[in-house]
């Protein structure tokens, strides 16, 4: 079977006519704009907001395309990553009929919007190391599968999933999209598969500007795919889905790389030290590897552990309620004084 978008796609959607906006209908920047009811005084703020944004966000995605390998066409920018992750599944699952492969332990809002959207969700867990189990994912997929989630670097565990495992996923399942959900790649030395959407064309490649980009307040996340997904995304859409100071900050701030470098290098530095530090507890069992900006760690006492910290305004997440995370909390990489004062606090608690 070869991948054709059209077959994935519910049937309706692909006849659906897309509402047309003011900024759809004239894109150009200059005239007496008298189409979108806008207020033409100003704005209750000291800098004017008063017209509506770019509703495909132009501006940052041709800035976006070279740094990130692709074309312009191939961006969908959304509001985070959840959103990109809540269309894709309205866009090809009907309700009560169609299915979701995700592999626990990972990323929570991939069941979350399946359940919110009635779409049964199919769950094949990670093995005991956090890799693929790619035959019991294979024997899972049926007619009705439109999607397979895979988190890489994984949430919570941290580790890179076996790209080999990867590619025997994507080419063995044609018939729906493999999403690749890449929030953590910074932190990895690992590359992208966006470079590759020209040569899968079942692919749907996420990552977000809340990570390295410490851009998370502004909740920008990015969507990369053939350019024939893109436009559906873009037609089911909510018209203005990112806001006009969001786009106006990413313009003119996009191309301070060299701050997401320097963060992922001083970070990743941290996670080293954090990691060393956390080894020589008494208290700890276990430090899974990790390339994200956090790390999974397994406690003698997980909640013991969690509770003392929250008393001292330490907030980490306990996941030992997740499936293969007994005992383990999930501790995002902190400043060196940060992670100073979680370390005292964790001698405190041993000792």
């Amino acid at each position: 079977m070869q991948f054709d978008i059209k077959n994935v796609v519910r049937p309706h959607i692909l006849n659906l006519a897309p509402y047309s906006s003011a900024r759809d209908e004239y894109t150009g920047k200059e005239g007496i704009f008298l189409d979108a009811n806008e207020n033409p005084i100003g704005s209750a703020t000291p800098e004017n907001w008063n017209r509506y944004p770019d509703p495909y966000q132009w501006a940052i995605k041709e800035k976006l395309a070279p740094l990130k390998g692709c074309r312009p066409s191939q961006i969908f920018l959304g509001n985070g990553s959840d959103e990109p992750i809540d269309l894709v599944i309205r866009l090809t699952c009907e309700p009560k009929v169609d299915n979701i492969i995700i592999l626990p332990p990972t990323y929570g809002m991939y069941e979350v919007s399946a359940s919110v959207n009635n779409v049964q969700i199919q769950k094949i867990p990670l093995t005991v190391d956090y890799q693929l189990n790619v035959e019991a994912i294979l024997e899972a997929i049926n007619s009705k599968t439109k999607l397979i989630f895979i988190c890489s670097p994984n949430n919570p565990t941290g580790n890179l999933i076996d790209r080999e495992a990867i590619l025997q996923i994507i080419e063995n399942f044609q018939q729906g999209i493999v999403i690749i959900d890449e929030a953590y790649n910074d932190f990895s030395d690992e590359p992208s598969f966006i470079p590759s959407l020209d040569e899968y064309p079942n692919v749907m490649v996420l990552q977000t500007f809340s990570k390295a980009w410490g851009l998370a307040s502004l909740r920008l996340g990015m969507a990369f795919a053939q350019e024939g997904l893109i436009q559906l995304l873009n037609k089911i859409k909510y018209p203005y889905n990112i806001n006009g100071l969001t786009q106006k900050l990413l313009v003119e701030n996009i191309d301070n790389v060299t701050f997401v470098e320097e963060s992922v290098k001083t970070l990743n530095e941290n996670r080293t030290q954090l990691e060393k530090e956390l080894s020589e507890l008494a208290i700890v069992e276990k430090i899974y590897p990790s390339d994200a900006n956090f790390l999974l760690v397994k406690f003698n006492d997980a909640k013991a552990v969690f509770d003392y910290l929250i008393e001292h305004k330490t907030i980490v997440r306990d996941r030992s309620k997740v499936i293969l995370c007994d005992n383990s909390l999930r501790i995002s990489v902190g400043t060196k004084e940060e992670n100073k004062v979680l370390m005292n606090y964790l001698h405190q608690y041993q000792s």
